[in-house]
């Protein structure tokens, strides 16, 4: 009898599981000694919340696996890629839900935040911000309820300014940073969720996370603060100002910061999957890596920063993202 062949499985359905760590980089630099990195610790839902809380307390993230129905998330997924189909990023008879990139293109020209695309993909990055299903997603309500439940809080805040970031294969990532510098003009401390849209491979253009390095972003900060002592109270609380690189991040060479700077702390990574979430503190230092995916993905994911309701806020970022925002 012969073989029948079953329908190719779509890619958006594909899973892989990495036997040993992938060779890692950033936008510049060396590839990071695998002696450097290490798998991050996934987490179920199901876990204590005590024990939860003990693990972000201590290491300063939690990955909360299978969060957000898979569903869910690759509906998002395709919401975004169609409304950047007609921008040629995506490849030839490929799904938006794939979010395929094509490789005969050249990646430096379909940046997303922190490129130079054209005023067109501008135009459009921000009207992705704004759409009634990415606003939606953000206010899922299994992610909402995690989050009360996790940080005690009767009901939490979300800063509108929330940020949908995509990086094609081989094209420039988010540097090294913690998120404190970027929301100085509130007093009250803010919870960071990561959220990837599509499964992203750890070298797939995901976070990875500075080993414990909470107390060096705390340190980092308080010394930017000092050096800003005799700048206007409106200089002291920008990311950009005199003390800062222009850019705004800390460094683009992950294998140098976390050698000299972090002397010798390991970068941690993780094989995400649609539906995961990952929370971090505002001290967390941390940066992607370059998207070298096999398959060809685009990483979609999306920076979400919550407050308990009545605490002080930055009240700067309750606007939704633009591109010419300034923060």
């Amino acid at each position: 009898m012969a073989d029948v062949q079953t329908s190719p499985i779509p890619s958006h359905e594909m899973t892989f599981t990495s036997q040993k760590l992938p060779s890692l980089r950033s936008n510049y630099g060396k590839n990071v000694d695998h002696s450097s990195t290490c798998w991050m610790r996934p987490t179920t839902r199901s876990t204590p919340m005590e024990e939860i809380r003990t693990q972000f307390y201590t290491e300063g993230y939690v990955w909360i696996r299978e969060l957000i129905p898979r569903e869910d998330v690759y509906e998002m997924r395709e919401h975004y890629f169609k409304q950047f189909a007609s921008t040629g990023m995506l490849l030839p008879n490929t799904s938006p839900r794939d979010g395929i990139f094509d490789s005969a293109k050249d990646p430096l020209l379909y940046q997303g935040i922190g490129g130079a695309p054209d005023q067109t993909a501008l135009n459009l990055l921000d009207a992705a911000h704004a759409t009634p299903d990415y606003l939606k997603f953000v206010a899922h309500p299994d992610l909402r309820a995690f989050i009360r439940e996790f940080m005690g809080w009767k009901k939490e805040i979300m800063v509108d300014r929330a940020m949908l970031r995509h990086n094609c294969p081989n094209s420039l990532t988010t540097g090294v940073h913690y998120d404190q510098y970027f929301l100085r003009a509130g007093e009250a401390e803010f919870l960071t969720a990561w959220v990837p849209i599509g499964d992203c491979a750890a070298n797939g253009g995901g976070l990875m996370y500075l080993e414990n390095s909470t107390a060096l972003g705390k340190a980092m900060e308080e010394e930017f603060m000092s050096l800003a002592k005799d700048l206007t109270p409106e200089e002291r609380i920008d990311a950009f100002n005199v003390n800062m690189n222009k850019d705004g991040f800390l460094c683009h060479d992950a294998e140098e910061f976390g050698r000299v700077q972090a002397k010798g702390m390991r970068w941690l990574v993780g094989d995400y999957k649609a539906g995961d979430v990952v929370f971090h503190n505002p001290w967390m230092i941390h940066a992607a890596t370059k998207n070298e995916d096999e398959c060809g993905r685009i990483r979609l994911a999306s920076d979400l920063r919550f407050y308990e309701e009545g605490s002080a806020f930055d009240k700067r970022w309750m606007k939704l993202w633009r591109h010419d925002d300034g923060l």
